[in-house]
């Protein structure tokens, strides 16, 4: 199955000020990930089938050239400047070096690739991947990066695809929906009416966080450092060195301790609104304790499914009882800053929320204790954990910590039931579907809505092959 690319360009801002190029101040939170985030949104057909290619290629790259104006970061490049203590930083320099726009077409039938939600080798192929490294190093090329690309590909059925490419140093998920969707309005007669306004400056909501000291009698944390988040993750680190230390096996075995993210295979699996509702009965009832029933479980589809996914992938890795397991999640903390992050600001505005227990102790706790302990670790998120994750992202930078090594023990997710990507609307048509392709970190899970099932829910994550059956098994079979 052949896509063939028979165009590409670059786009740049309609609107271009006179003034010299500036650099945009990023926060420790956007420089964690400055890796492209690819997403691939499918569309039966535009108007019909009655847009050639060419004309909505046109479309494409008059309407990003208005959008841009307004969402000038993303045609700049990432840039390093100096920091106070003469050490590189990561920002934007906002030089209207442009975004990348390609088409392509393809003989293949949107049809012949069977249900969008289960991920496809071939979606790699919708989507334009610079040549440019992402790495963070001061000698690699990620400053000549493109932070924006796009592809919009011409199926055989004369529906399309438009795969998105953005660094996640200019946008988090949130802020990409709300580009994915100006720039949608733009693509429609009439353009935008009552866009809302942006907000790229990071400056008072984050930058003056990272030169302040933190509270020395704080308890985010037991080291009264790292927030928790950070500090569970050395303890997954330190419990990983010591059973490496520990070991003593052949070659072969010491492969198989040492999986990497290269082995995993990337599943979906979908959770029906009625298995949602099975699962909240069985936790509203305390799981195994039927009698409890002294308060009302009040909980959203994401913190059900976590608690159950947690649960069920520690079970699948057969990880030992008194190894320590831990749960992460990404917190929005737009409304959780005081003052509250403007309105329509377009940086990375979350953190990660973490809980660690054994695996013995997660495998015995009820979904209903879980559910109520990720509520209670969502809601303990303010301004001075906010404050300690950034300072524990400076030191990361100043080389204080490594890459992270493979942590089996480490569940991540992410919650995207509450962005509805797949209302993403070019030229009035909502998508059939919007898949993300493999992210830069493999083994996060992602929870996404379904756009044909009402309240159903998408899982998508990576698994070892030999865990695929055992963990297929107890995930649906709520």
């Amino acid at each position: 199955m052949d896509v063939s690319i028979t165009k590409s360009i670059s786009v740049y801002p309609k609107l271009v000020s006179d003034d010299p190029p500036k650099i945009l101040t990023l926060s420790n939170l956007d420089r964690q990930c400055p890796s492209l985030m690819y997403m691939v949104f499918f569309y039966k057909s535009f108007d019909n089938g009655q847009y050639s290619i060419d004309s909505v290629f046109s479309r494409l790259e008059s309407s990003l050239e208005a959008t841009l104006s307004t969402w000038y970061p993303a045609a700049g490049r990432l840039s390093f400047s100096d920091g106070d203590d003469g050490k590189l930083l990561l920002n934007i320099l906002c030089n209207n070096a442009g975004a990348i726009l390609v088409q392509a077409v393809t003989q293949v039938k949107i049809s012949d690739l069977g249900d969008l939600s289960v991920y496809n080798d071939f979606f790699e192929n919708l989507v334009f991947k610079p040549a440019t490294t992402t790495t963070t190093t001061t000698d690699g090329n990620i400053t000549e990066m493109p932070l924006l690309v796009a592809q919009v590909t011409k199926f055989e059925c004369g529906g399309y695809s438009i795969g998105m490419g953005s660094s996640h140093s200019v946008f988090d998920g949130i802020s990409a929906f709300e580009f994915f969707k100006a720039w949608a309005r733009e693509s429609q007669l009439g353009g935008s009416k009552g866009a809302e306004a942006v907000v790229h400056e990071r400056g008072k909501a984050l930058l003056l966080l990272q030169n302040i000291e933190i509270n020395p009698h704080s308890t985010i944390s037991n080291n009264n450092i790292n927030p928790t988040a950070i500090h569970h993750l050395y303890q997954l680190i330190s419990q990983k060195q010591q059973q490496q230390a520990l070991l003593i096996t052949s070659d072969d075995d010491q492969e198989t301790n040492n999986n990497t993210d290269i082995d995993l295979v990337f599943k979906t699996f979908r959770v029906s609104s009625a298995m949602i509702q099975s699962l909240r009965d069985k936790a509203a009832f305390g799981g195994d304790n039927p009698q409890k029933t002294d308060k009302l479980l009040s909980c959203s589809s994401f913190q059900l499914l976590a608690a159950h996914l947690w649960k069920v992938r520690t079970k699948a890795l057969g990880v030992e009882r008194e190894r320590k397991v831990c749960l992460q999640f990404a917190v929005d903390i737009r409304k959780k800053m005081v003052p509250p992050l403007p309105k329509g600001f377009s940086g990375n505005g979350y953190v990660l929320a973490s809980i660690i227990t054994t695996a013995g102790e997660l495998e015995e706790q009820s979904h209903r204790y879980i559910i109520e302990r990720i509520n209670e670790t969502k809601n303990s998120i303010n301004e001075e954990y906010v404050k300690a994750y950034i300072k524990a992202l400076q030191a990361q930078e100043k080389g204080t910590t490594s890459t992270l090594p493979p942590l089996p023990e480490l569940t991540v997710v992410s919650d995207w039931t509450r962005i509805p990507f797949h209302t993403v609307d070019f030229f009035g048509e909502e998508a059939v579907y919007a898949s993300p392709l493999i992210p830069p970190v493999p083994h996060v899970a992602y929870f996404m809505q379904n756009p044909i099932h009402t309240g159903a829910v998408d899982l998508r994550i990576g698994l070892l092959p030999s865990l695929l059956p055992h963990f297929s098994h107890h995930f649906l079979n709520i």
